[in-house]
């Protein structure tokens, strides 16, 4: 894995990127992390800075990591390794050794932050912003019930904004 330039970014569909490929997100250091599945977020530019945005239930495991450290990677995989995403979204790290599980390979970045030999990109990134959503904050009622509605347990994400600082892309 290779420290590449932001540009590469220029490259990707953040649509197809995030809601059709996906991202593990993870966060913690090479002794203890956790990643999770995510296909909600985005790519763009705000405050004069390279962002992602992302979405994270407060029940879910990889949100404790968030909460505890400032930095965090967004990973990307080609198509062979859709089985691990898929183990990484409907499993705990709290149950389950995930890296055992599906044999991903931790990395650890210059930042101390973690990601995957597998990965084809990886963006490592620095909170900046975190807000809780509410019921009252949906202008479109219909969204609540749709997504939120029917699942017991199931609580509203917290929507993090983090600074790209830096791409590594499969070398």
């Amino acid at each position: 894995m290779k420290k590449v330039n932001l540009d590469v970014l220029a490259q990707e569909n953040a649509f197809n990127l995030i809601g059709q490929q996906w991202m593990l997100v993870a966060a913690g250091s090479k002794d203890k992390f956790n990643m999770m599945t995510a296909s909600w977020g985005g790519i763009g530019w705000l405050w004069n800075k390279p962002v992602a945005f992302l979405f994270i239930r407060p029940e879910r495991y990889t949100h404790e990591f968030i909460e505890r450290e400032n930095r965090l990677t967004l990973s990307f995989y080609d198509e062979t390794h859709r089985a691990k995403l898929q183990f990484c979204g409907k499993n705990s790290g709290r149950t389950v050794d995930k890296v055992k599980a599906t044999g991903l390979e931790p990395v650890a970045l210059e930042s101390g932050t973690v990601t995957f030999e597998q990965a084809r990109l990886t963006l490592d990134c620095r909170r900046l912003f975190k807000t809780s959503m509410t019921e009252a904050d949906f202008l479109d009622k219909s969204l609540l019930s749709k997504w939120y509605g029917n699942q017991p347990g199931g609580s509203l994400h917290d929507v993090y904004v983090v600074e790209i600082e830096s791409v590594y892309a499969k070398g």
